[in-house]
């Protein structure tokens, strides 16, 4: 799986001449309206439906777990399994786009499994993709956000997870039942204000640890290429632990590769589909490039500045602990950034699902999805989790086979496309390129 995911970035970053470079066009675009285009929601609206689903506990307490079990240089794995999975991230979108349909509505649906079906005439892989599409959201998207938050709510504030429970399925069954639309309207505001109050608490604490983050830099490189285990506390960081690791959590908290974020890419107004795998490939360079680069140096300086307080612990609690250096005030960041993460994960998967239910059943699947996955909110928030998030990567390698196999198989799409509309000039034009 690991060959499979990180050959793949590696493979599209060099056949696509490094798109990771239009980084900062990326990122202008992400902000723009692309006016008298078709869709059901704006490019930032797509996008931030596709940030609430990835920003989540895989930002905090997944990479807090990784560096836990693979040390420090999980951190450098993770992160550069975002840089190079930009480019997957951008080429599973475009073909999504490229090959999106029209629903009896008018609006777009689109995904890997629409391009499966209509373009490899594959419908046993578009089938197999589907389900293990809605499989996973429970996993990665419902039980496993659910518990993060009935846990710090717990430990923090004191309240019993089946309160908790009770009052997040609420809260998701409201957006929910407004319909993707709704969903996007939520994740736009909640992405940017989530996005700020984390980096900010995160800042603090580094400004904290300033003395420890050229020493923090220098030891996750280093571990991330050591033979050997590290000392200093830090275990189970040898390259194959550490890889392994910071590849997976990096695989959980983007989800390049997994064909998550096409769904949402498909239904954005854009003019051409380069456009919208543009903006899509942000998603992963704030996600992870990011997002999880901060959590890992704040983690890894946190823990060579007082050493002593982070005795005994492990997984999740390594995040905790680094924040608790701000006293009371940082418990308080954390559990706030942690539930908000959690619940924007929550309704950005909530739409995934119902677009691979859609895709299956018809619409009429839609209201029986939506009681099971309300249902499974409030088990796993009162649930006691277990192997939970191993099951997660499980699922998630299950989604990340076929999605791979597809997009490897029409890479030579994803590169013309890219040459004629981001290499050759055309960036602004409709979409009129051929096969």
């Amino acid at each position: 799986m690991m060959a499979l995911l990180f050959g793949t970035h590696l493979l599209l970053t060099i056949r696509l001449r490094m798109p990771q470079r239009k980084i900062f066009k990326a990122l202008r675009l992400s902000v723009t309206e692309d006016e008298d285009s078709e869709g059901e929601m704006s490019q930032f609206g797509a996008l931030a439906t596709a940030l609430a689903a990835t920003l989540g506990t895989g930002n905090i307490i997944g990479v807090s777990i990784a560096v836990a079990m693979g040390g420090p240089g999980a951190v450098a794995w993770c992160w550069l399994t975002g840089v190079f999975g930009m480019a997957t991230k951008y080429g599973e979108s475009l073909l999504s786009v490229k090959y999106r349909v029209k629903d009896k509505d008018g609006g777009y649906v689109g995904g890997p499994m629409y391009v499966m079906e209509n373009v490899l005439h594959c419908k046993p892989l578009a089938v197999v993709f589907a389900f293990f599409a809605i499989c996973a959201t429970f996993g990665t998207g419902c039980t496993v956000q659910a518990n993060a938050i009935s846990s710090v709510m717990s430990t923090a504030f004191d309240v019993k997870p089946a309160v908790t429970g009770a009052v997040v399925s609420v809260l998701a069954a409201i957006v929910m039942l407004g319909g993707a639309k709704a969903v996007s309207r939520a994740c736009e505001k909640l992405v940017p204000f989530m996005a700020i109050f984390y980096l900010a608490g995160s800042g603090a604490l580094l400004f904290i640890n300033r003395a420890y983050l050229f020493p923090a830099l220098k030891l996750i490189v280093t571990a991330a290429f050591t033979p050997r285990a590290a000392l200093g506390g830090f275990v189970g960081s040898t390259i194959l632990s550490a890889s392994r690791h910071g590849i997976a959590r990096g695989l959980f908290s983007d989800e390049s590769g997994l064909g998550t974020a096409p769904m949402a890419a498909a239904s954005a107004r854009t003019r051409n589909s380069v456009r919208q795998a543009l903006v899509s490939m942000t998603g992963t360079f704030w996600d992870t490039v990011v997002f999880c680069a901060v959590t890992g140096i704040v983690i890894v300086s946190s823990m060579l500045h007082k050493p002593a307080v982070f005795n005994g612990l492990s997984g999740g609690q390594l995040a905790e602990q680094s924040f608790g250096l701000m006293n009371q005030y940082g418990h308080v960041i954390f559990a706030v950034s942690l539930v908000i993460f959690a619940f924007a994960t929550i309704l950005g998967w909530s739409f995934y699902g119902e677009r691979a239910v859609i895709y299956l059943f018809g619409s009429r699947g839609i209201k029986y999805y939506r009681l099971i996955y309300l249902a499974a909110l409030f088990a796993g928030a009162v649930a006691s989790m277990g192997v939970i998030w191993e099951f997660s990567d499980l699922l998630n390698g299950l989604m990340a086979v076929p999605n791979l196999i597809c997009l490897l198989i029409l890479q030579g799409v994803v590169v013309k496309e890219t040459r004629y509309f981001l290499w050759g000039g055309h960036l602004d034009e409709k979409e009129e390129l051929g096969e």
